[in-house]
């Protein structure tokens, strides 16, 4: 009976993850980066900048792509203090 309970919640639990992909997937457009276009960096995590973290920019930028390296990982060239 147990094992029963089991198997059918795992089917449950599988058929709702493919229903949230198959929502996610219908909706969702890939990022089309291009060597030469220019994006801004979330300043988020960053050390370097000097200041107030309250005062401080959310995004550096607009830096230009230098190579693409996945669909979402890509090389800038960096410029005045996020060089270092």
């Amino acid at each position: 009976m147990l094992d029963k309970a089991i198997h059918h919640e795992y089917r449950f639990m599988q058929d709702s993850f493919k229903y949230k992909k198959e929502r996610w997937d219908k909706s969702h457009k890939p990022p089309d980066f291009k060597i030469g276009d220019l994006v801004l960096v979330s300043t988020l995590n960053f050390n370097n900048i000097k200041g107030p973290k309250k005062l401080k920019d959310p995004f550096a930028g607009p830096f230009m792509i230098k190579a693409l390296h996945g669909p979402n990982a890509v090389q800038l060239e960096l410029t005045g203090e996020l060089m270092n």
